[in-house]
């Protein structure tokens, strides 16, 4: 026989992935509307700038953005939120680098709470210093130092 006074079990909050956020922001009010609601624009230029760190790194120098081709927002972003970027490489072709970039959001109020705000997928070009495409390195090229490291 069951309890019927006992409420179903509500879903568990999603978690912040294991690995180490590229970026993590806190959105101001005038990133946001008169409600509160911060503007997916804003969200967007934060993927853009989280997206380019690993484009960055495995170009091993300049890239540009030359596709955003999948970007999905999930749940509202509000001002206050410690917004948190999780980017990775997924692919590269000749001169390409693309990357997927997750994003949460952990609303600190008296019960802190984690959700899954945002997914996009942008595609990033590596260029020379005319701004022309150029090939990727080799893997085993040097690279350019983690962002943690410069000025050690």
């Amino acid at each position: 026989m069951t309890d019927s006074t006992t409420a179903p079990a509500l879903p568990s909050a999603d978690r912040l992935p294991d690995a180490q956020p590229v970026l993590r922001m806190v959105p101001m009010r005038s990133d946001a509307n008169f409600h509160g609601d911060v503007f997916g624009g804003w969200i967007m230029a934060q993927v853009d700038i989280a997206g380019s760190l690993p484009a960055v790194s495995r170009a091993n120098g300049r890239v540009a953005t030359v596709a955003v081709t999948s970007f999905v927002f999930k749940q509202p972003v509000f001002v206050g939120d410690l917004v948190s970027f999780y980017a990775k490489v997924i692919a590269t072709g000749r001169t390409s680098v693309t990357v997927a970039v997750e994003v949460y959001a952990e609303r600190i109020r008296l019960d802190s709470e984690v959700v899954k705000v945002t997914e996009a997928t942008l595609v990033y070009v590596a260029t020379d210093e005319s701004r022309q495409p150029r090939p990727l390195p080799d893997v085993t090229a040097p690279r350019v130092p983690p962002l943690d490291t410069l000025g050690e």
